[in-house]
């Protein structure tokens, strides 16, 4: 008895379904060891864990942007292939997404209120670029890779030194987003046009400069 090929339909459910767990619930991660389970913390001084609870925030927020970018692509690729590894992609980051809700609430702050704004928005941009072909899908993926690197980059810049555990999460981070980046790359991603990547840098300045407020 051979199984039944998921259809378009089956699809949609599984987005919706990954949409709530994202935004609501607890997603499904690959069961990866903490990257942070031997690094050592000092004792953080009010101003700087409001600092660190903010940069998390928006790494949190980031990681929200991914599931539904990812989503979208796997929702709209044409190939097989590219859906796998959209949905590959996709699982690593629901790691991500659980590492930074989890340092967020130990620092005792909150997640962002926007979330749900910015996973819509997202999704939408994921859905346009896998209609429009997956060469550009992919490029789009590794363009946003790129420059999340960066943002991780300041972030490990500007976060306390004595702050071991955010620092390991967003070094591992760090890792697998510069994976994705070289997966897409091969993969056969298309260079973005200068003004696109202008536009997705601008779209990244508003959601990190909301989301460290909000």
């Amino acid at each position: 008895m051979s199984l039944r090929r998921p259809n378009p339909i089956d699809h949609l459910i599984t987005q919706v379904d990954q949409a709530v767990r994202t935004l609501f619930g607890r997603p499904a991660t690959t069961g990866r060891p903490h990257p942070a389970r031997e690094a050592e913390d000092g004792e953080l001084a009010e101003q700087e864990r409001d600092l660190a609870v903010r940069l998390m925030r928006i790494n949190h927020t980031g990681e929200v942007c991914a599931q539904a970018l990812y989503q979208g692509q796997a929702l709209t690729a044409r190939l097989d292939t590219v859906r796998e590894k959209m949905e590959h992609a996709a699982a690593e980051e629901n790691d991500h997404l659980d590492w930074c809700e989890q340092r967020v609430k130990e620092l005792g702050g909150r997640t962002s209120l926007l979330n749900p704004l910015f996973y819509a928005g997202s999704f939408a941009i994921g859905a346009l670029a896998g209609r429009i072909g997956d060469r550009w899908s992919l490029g789009f993926v590794a363009e946003t890779e790129r420059q999340v690197v960066r943002h991780l980059d300041d972030h490990l810049q500007r976060l306390p030194t004595h702050d071991g555990t955010s620092r390991a999460i967003i070094e591992q981070m760090k890792v697998d987003e510069g994976q994705h980046a070289s997966t897409a790359i091969s993969a056969g991603a298309a260079a973005l046009p200068l003004p696109v990547r202008l536009a997705m840098k601008g779209t990244s300045k508003l959601m990190t400069g909301s989301v460290y407020w909000v």
